[in-house]
């Protein structure tokens, strides 16, 4: 359980920072820089600086944390600060964070000087299970998640179990809704073992086997265009909440509470569309409302909600596409879904 192999890159686990420095060492770079937040500065950075202590010419660049800091503004920023460093094209970028500091960073380093090597080291569960693999880029832009981005794949993904330790309860429970999506999408085995399992302090074995369900999926499909879109179930109407309670709420939810409240909703899609049975509908809801606070919102939410979707990059032909479940461990890509299915989906979850 050390390595896994993905598109042209590993994905190393567990005691990772050696392998970091020795990965430094051998790829010949002009320079590396560390691309950070102000948490990840704090508790993360320190650790890094202790392995890579005799190495030289590396500077760290922060920005602020949270995804409404994800945005083209904030990208800017790295590039000019990258700049001002006069990183060159030989240069690396060190992505040490969460999913925003994934998706920025790699987006950044994807289009500074048309593309220079980085690597993600991913702090949050959410960033090792979901964001830190398979190559998507990406910032938001008027409030629409990942609408502008790139597929470009990392030089290395360095996943070390360590930095769990340093999260909040919150962010642990925010990374879970991506590991219970992939038992639903792929394998009813690994859902049934995380039904059972300490859910509050998730097992290397079980985030690796996370990361291999994902990284299966996306050596097979790279740029989405097939089985990939099946890492969307929840994402649809998930994203769509994301960005209202971002839109709306002093304290807004988190990538993952918000997913989670989709995946309620696009359960009962999959029940209405799909064939996923009463009983299975009735377990995935138990299970992940039994983790996650009730977000509250009604019939005059709807709407917005709608209108949001309506933006939804994954939307083809001018209608709103869903990855939903047959059963529970297969996912079926590609339904369109109207508005009164889309709305009745959300009656069901706001009526829980």
């Amino acid at each position: 359980m050390n390595t896994l192999q993905s598109i042209n890159y590993p994905i190393h686990f567990n005691n990772t920072l050696p392998e970091l420095v020795k990965f430094i060492d051998q790829g010949n770079y002009s320079r590396f820089f560390i691309l950070t937040d102000e948490h990840t500065a704090r508790h993360c950075l320190p650790l890094i600086k202790k392995h890579i202590a005799n190495l030289e010419n590396f500077d760290v660049i922060e920005i602020s944390s949270g995804e409404e800091n994800k945005n083209i503004d904030h990208c800017v920023s790295v590039w000019k600060m990258l700049i001002g460093y006069s990183a060159d094209r030989e240069s690396l970028l060190i992505n040490l964070g969460g999913g925003v500091i994934s998706d920025l960073g790699g987006f950044a380093a994807s289009t500074y000087k048309r593309g220079i090597d980085f690597v993600h080291v991913p702090t949050t569960l959410l960033s090792q299970v979901d964001a830190s693999v398979g190559g998507k880029t990406g910032i938001d832009l008027d409030n629409i998640k990942n609408i502008i981005g790139t597929f470009t794949q990392p030089k290395a993904v360095f996943i070390e179990h360590e930095f769990l330790q340093t999260l909040p309860a919150r962010q642990i429970l925010s990374g879970l809704a991506e590991m219970l999506k992939h038992g639903l999408i792929a394998d009813a085995g690994y859902w049934n073992v995380l039904k059972k399992s300490d859910l509050k302090d998730p097992s290397a074995e079980l985030v690796y086997h996370s990361v291999e369900i994902k990284n299966k999926v996306v050596i097979e499909d790279p740029h989405e265009k097939g089985i990939r879109k099946s890492l969307n179930f929840g994402h649809t109407i998930g994203h769509a909440i994301e960005t209202y309670s971002l839109m709306n709420d002093e304290n807004p939810l988190t990538h993952g509470e918000a997913i989670a409240a989709g995946m309620i909703c696009e359960a009962k899609l999959s029940n209405t569309k799909t064939g996923l049975s009463d009983w299975e509908l009735a377990e995935i809801t138990v299970v992940i409302n039994g983790l996650y606070p009730k977000y509250n919102f009604d019939e005059s939410c709807f709407d917005t909600l709608y209108g949001i979707m309506l933006k939804d990059k994954k939307n083809q032909n001018g209608q709103i596409n869903c990855s939903l479940l047959p059963k529970i461990g297969e996912c079926r890509i590609d339904n369109a879904c109207m508005q009164d299915e889309l709305y009745n989906s959300l009656r069901y979850y706001s009526a829980l």
